[in-house]
């Protein structure tokens, strides 16, 4: 039970009088008068009203004359005849334009029901479509309330019997329409109110004592007793969806809500109640309360008498009292054009115009009323941009009084309206660092955190050393969670030495040079970060062993190898483990990965031999340099057994048929080291017999000399020829040799004779024995071949002797042919 003593008051609505219009301009009721004396005119309804309505933009009247009134917005009054006597109810539906009616033709309890089509004229007055008898027995009663259904199929009338009846069907016609008794109880029936619930109708039905309601929809009328407290006449109504569509009675105690099937919540406003009403949220109840006056500020110039009738305007929502005034007399309370007519008993209108939102809500600024104001803006559906400039009036208002905390959960609201620079001012201060972290969580959690806010929100938890809220705050379950960018979080934690944090951030969140840097530079765990390295997928497990390798190699240099050699074959991340092996791998261009080993030649060796038995097909810096590396090992070599093996790996090595392409570079690497039998083998292998044979000579080779002459002889004669000079310049004793030397060129008669003498003439050791041999057998051999060569010219001496004497005589047995020839000739 809410008391209503506890609730401020406030005046949210403009009171006064309603004048008569200048003419037919359409002045809205309650407008502000015009200047002249024309304009200082009340407006003063008919006299002896006795029932009114509002709806379809008119107040209604029934007057004791049985006349019905219509007053619209242009304030211009109609009425017509209604009834001979009297009008005693009227209900006019929101949503067509038809008016429902009680009232008497004739003296004595016969009251009719008639209901008018306002849209159709009959005679210039509305056209009654129905006129039934309100009693359906033939025991007399007086109609006490009545209430019809917006869709014209249902209507209730309440009697001081304590019985209702049900008319059901079209209430525009006879002959479509039931009508039936309800109810029948011992008290009378002061109120009714139809609900509609989906495809449900209810029927609320109050009495001075009880309160019940009937499902009227269907079959059987199924009744639900709601309470033993019931109220006068007048004194309930229907809220509307904003109170769930609630029954409300209002008792002279409390005033109590109910649903179709229980009560709800009750609040204790004292005072005997004479009317309620519900208008757009609000509670509009008449009262007459002997031992209260309202303050002077709400009361009129004869609120000091004794016997006054007050009207309070309760927001049930938000709990306060949106006005209150003393009125005299008052017949009704109507609700049209979106103001409160409140009609007195001499006839003159009194309009309450509610306020604006934003007067309101500046009403409640000035008396720092914040939380009621965020409360009335909500319920009037101010918009977002409103409330929140709301919240930071209230939290400067807070900041102003010293409550940072309240303070900062006002500015927190303000989120992604407010600029959140103009919170982080006022708190930056390390003694409200508390404060500044609450409001910089939830810009975060609202995904509305830049770079900067993440920076500072994280240097505030490393401030207070709060490590479960930071990592409360790293640690989210799924990307999508995440409120902050990454990066800038990692770089500030690496920065205030949170390292486990800043990697968890890298790792989870695949910031792998991040990672890296941190396990490298600052923790100096070589061994996790290869691990993590090898985790990676190919692409970016290549790149930063690009980037990493050199210092990952000098601290574990056989790790490192090892996943080089893995990173350059057949790659697969620790992460795939065994699977898909028979999916073939990644492989890395190997040669890019040689400066790594600079400083590492054991490693670099095993490297490049695993590389080129695994790999045959490695690239040719592979191999090149594992010749080099090869060649160096060698030339430095001491043991004579290890340096026969080095040499053995090395023609090996040369023989693997890898530098065809590249002969000049190997030819180098050999020259370099002093490598002779690499030099003489790419020698042979590219057929420069000349530099093999100059090889000999200026390692005075003799018997290499000759050899390479008879082997490669056959290919480059001239071989012969340089063997002979060669041996022709020296003064030790080579007779052996220009002996084979010479009985080479004669064989094949490279040389003439007189070019051998002149080449060995320069060779003081040279005899004449040393060419007599060679000299005879050429001088035999001229001269055997001056024989033949004579013997051949006789031969055709003789032979062309005998072909002239054949001519003659032919010419001689055929002159004739001979004159032709001549002739001819």
């Amino acid at each position: 039970m809410a008391a209503y003593l506890q609730w401020r008051r406030f005046v949210f609505f403009d009171k006064e009088l309603v004048k008569e219009p200048l003419g037919n301009d359409g002045a809205a009721p309650g407008a502000a008068p015009a200047s002249g004396s024309a304009a200082s005119k009340f407006l003063c309804l008919p006299p002896g009203i006795t029932v009114c309505d509002s709806g379809r933009g008119s107040l209604v009247f029934g007057d004791m004359e049985g006349q019905i009134w219509f007053l619209p917005r242009s304030l211009q009054l109609t009425g017509f005849q209604a009834y001979k006597l009297r009008v005693t109810h009227l209900y006019q539906l929101k949503q067509h334009n038809i008016l429902a009616s009680v009232g008497e033709d004739e003296e004595g309890i016969n009251p009719l029901v008639k209901i008018w089509n306002l849209e159709k004229r009959d005679g210039g007055n509305p056209l009654c479509t129905r006129i039934f008898p309100a009693i359906p027995g033939t025991e007399p009663t007086v109609v006490s309330c009545l209430t019809v259904h917006e869709n014209l199929n249902f209507m209730a009338i309440g009697f001081t019997d304590g019985s209702v009846t049900l008319n059901k069907g079209d209430i525009t016609r006879d002959r479509h329409s039931k009508t039936q008794i309800l109810h029948k109880g011992n008290y009378p029936v002061t109120g009714l109110a139809f609900r509609q619930a989906g495809k449900t109708t209810h029927l609320f039905v109050v009495t001075t004592e009880n309160v019940q309601s009937y499902i009227v929809s269907g079959k059987d009328y199924p009744r639900v007793e709601l309470d033993t407290h019931g109220c006068g006449l007048r004194c309930s109504a229907l809220s509307d969806p904003s109170q769930d569509l609630q029954f409300i009675v209002a008792g002279d105690e409390c005033v109590y809500l109910y649903q179709p099937d229980e009560r709800g919540p009750c609040f204790a406003f004292e005072g005997h109640k004479l009317i309620a009403h519900w208008f757009r949220g609000y509670l509009v109840i008449v009262s007459r309360d002997r031992k209260v006056s309202p303050k002077s500020e709400f009361t009129s110039r004869d609120s000091q008498s004794s016997d006054k009738q007050i009207l309070n305007i309760y927001d049930l929502c938000n709990k306060f009292i949106a006005y209150s005034a003393v009125f005299e007399d008052v017949v009704d309370v109507l609700a049209e054009w979106g103001s409160l007519y409140v009609l007195m008993r001499d006839g003159r209108v009194h309009a309450l115009q509610e306020k604006d939102t934003q007067t309101k809500l500046e009403m409640l600024f000035k008396k720092n009323l914040f939380e009621m104001a965020i409360n009335l803006a909500k319920s009037q559906h101010l918009d977002s941009d409103g409330l929140a400039q709301i919240f930071m009036q209230y939290g400067d208002h807070l900041y102003s009084k010293g409550n940072h905390d309240g303070a900062v959960q006002q500015y927190i609201r303000t989120i992604g309206k407010l600029e959140p620079s103009y919170v982080i001012r006022k708190f930056l201060d390390a003694q409200r660092i508390h404060n500044l972290t609450a409001y910089l969580q939830t810009l975060h959690r609202q995904s509305l955190a830049n770079a900067d806010h993440t920076t500072l929100l994280l240097n505030c938890y490393t401030k207070l050393k709060d490590s479960s809220k930071l990592e409360e705050f790293i640690k989210t379950k799924s990307e999508s969670e995440v409120h902050f960018d990454v990066e800038t979080a990692i770089k500030v934690l690496r920065q205030a030495g949170y390292y486990s944090h800043a990697l968890y951030l890298a790792e989870n969140h695949a910031h792998h040079e991040w990672y890296l840097k941190i396990q490298l530079e600052d923790i100096k765990n070589y061994q996790e970060a290869l691990r993590y390295i090898g985790k990676l997928p190919f692409e970016q497990a290549e790149s930063n062993m690009k980037r990493y390798g050199k210092i990952l190699m000098h601290h574990i240099p056989e790790q490192t190898t090892q996943l080089l050699k893995g990173l350059c074959t057949d790659y697969r991340s620790s992460l795939e483990g065994r699977c898909d092996r028979e999916v073939p791998g990644c492989r890395a261009n190997s040669e890019e990965f040689i400066p790594i080993f600079a400083n590492n030649p054991r490693e670099l060796k095993a490297f490049l031999e695993h590389m080129s038995e695994v790999q045959p097909d490695s690239p040719q810096g592979i191999y090149d340099t594992l010749l080099e590396l090869r060649l160096q090992n060698w030339a430095h070599e001491k043991d004579p057994q290890v340096k026969e093996k080095l040499h053995a790996e090395a023609i090996s090595l040369l023989k693997s048929g890898r530098f065809c392409d590249v002969f000049d570079k190997a030819l180098v690497l050999c020259q370099m080291h002093d490598f002779q039998d690499g030099v003489l083998y790419l020698y042979e292998q590219g057929k420069l017999f000349q530099q093999i044979m100059h090889y000999h000579m200026q390692h005075e080779q003799y018997r290499q000399v000759i050899t390479v002459c008879e082997r490669h002889g056959e290919q480059d004669p001239s071989l012969w020829e340089q063997a002979l000079s060669y041996f022709a310049r020296k003064e030790e004793d080579c007779k052996e040799y220009v002996a084979a030397v010479l009985k080479h060129i004669e064989n094949k008669n490279l040389m003439p004779p007189l070019l051998v003498v002149q080449t060995l003439a320069h060779n003081s050791t040279a005899t004449l024995s040393v060419i007599r041999d060679y000299l005879v057998q050429k001088l035999q051999k001229q001269s055997q071949q001056i024989a033949q060569d004579e013997l051949r010219v006789r031969r055709y001496r003789e032979e062309t002797t005998r072909i002239r004497q054949e001519i003659q005589e032919l010419k001689a047995r055929y002159p004739r042919h001979g004159y032709v020839e001549e002739s001819r000739g």
